[in-house]
């Protein structure tokens, strides 16, 4: 990987602003800075892995690119979730976490929040371990937020307090971490969207705060991925703009009209990436296009692997062609191609 200090990128490429947290840490303010180098030049690889970089997912792409890894590992909270620890449900994302930092990768986590047990239904016909979707919870949103629900606020702030435990691990570990809370809410598919734009706003900028200056979590950088411009919560609790992708199968043009789409929700010039796709883009379309996603972070499962359970390649989204293209292609970053992310000096400071 190459930078030079010549900057001859387009204005929407370069990002000049500072995290929206004034107090984050080292760990974050220097991976912070690798993204803005990088963004417009560089595409970073990823793939999301609940099994980490020993699953089945990097084993396959490992085989098929002839060695080659993600720069960046997806991971999910869900399992710390209350209603999870309840029901007798362990995880060990963290652990993964840690597992793919001491490699030099980059972390990201999402979280599908399962429902306080309270709104559950935990039937045959509506399982708790569903409780993330609209259908599976009776859980009202607005109702929280407008004070009907007092007990429900304070079960939300609850849960929030226990990922944030999770994360002040990782904090003390010195790993920053990609956060991508309350993903695809537009879609009102999750109940954290169901009840509208407003509430949904309100719940993120809440665990902001929350995160921030209650839990002083400072090696967040914060990922929003509303997919719609009225869900926006503010340039002030967001650092990067994240669109979840799926054209369906073998589909390898850029997504120019979502990359628009995050590009619109603020007047800001901010990071903007593909936080999940099913199908990866052709290294030709993104440049054809102009559309320069800082990142990619294919699905797990199906999108990648046979669903025998085995780490053979499948090759009904992404064909083993555009996989090895993409993972050789100089606009991509592999793993090996990560600088050590520990030691980074933003280029504009290289002497």
């Amino acid at each position: 990987m190459k930078l030079q200090e010549k900057d001859e990128r387009e204005p929407i490429y370069r990002v000049q602003r500072a995290l929206c947290n004034p107090d984050a840490d080292e760990g974050a303010t220097r991976l912070y800075a690798f993204l803005k180098d990088i963004y417009g030049r560089y595409t970073l690889t990823g793939q999301h892995a609940q099994a980490g970089c020993e699953g089945r997912e990097f084993r396959a792409i490992e085989k098929v690119t002839g060695g080659k890894n993600p720069a960046l590992l997806g991971l999910d909270m869900i399992d710390y979730s209350q209603s999870a620890a309840a029901h007798g449900i362990e995880s060990l994302e963290t652990e993964r976490a840690r597992q793919f930092y001491e490699k030099g990768g980059i972390v990201t986590f999402c979280w599908h929040w399962y429902a306080p047990l309270k709104y559950l239904y935990e039937t045959e016909e509506k399982p708790w371990n569903k409780g993330f979707y609209t259908e599976y919870t009776n859980l009202d949103l607005a109702a929280i937020m407008n004070g009907e629900d007092l007990e429900g606020y304070e079960l939300l702030l609850s849960d929030m307090d226990t990922i944030a435990g999770k994360l002040k691990e990782l904090e003390r570990a010195d790993i920053p971490v990609l956060w991508r809370p309350l993903h695809e809410a537009s879609g009102k598919w999750f109940w954290w969207g169901a009840a509208g734009a407003a509430p949904c706003i309100w719940l993120y900028r809440l665990m902001y705060d929350r995160f921030t200056n209650y839990h002083k979590l400072h090696n967040l950088i914060w990922v929003w991925n509303g997919q719609q411009k009225d869900w926006y919560p503010g340039d002030d609790c967001v650092d990067m703009i994240g669109e979840d992708c799926y054209p369906g199968e073998r589909v390898y043009t850029s997504q120019a009209d979502r990359f628009q789409t995050a590009k619109s929700c603020t007047e800001e010039t901010v990071l903007i990436g593909m936080t999940e796709n099913g199908c990866l883009f052709a290294p030709e379309s993104m440049v054809k296009d102009n559309v320069r996603w800082l990142l990619f972070m294919t699905w797990q499962g199906m999108f990648v692997v046979r669903e025998d359970g085995g780490d053979a390649y499948s090759e009904q989204f992404t064909e083993a062609e555009i996989l090895k293209k993409v993972y050789a292609s100089e606009l991509f970053l592999t793993l090996e191609d990560i600088p050590d992310l520990k030691a980074y000096k933003p280029v504009q400071e290289r002497g």
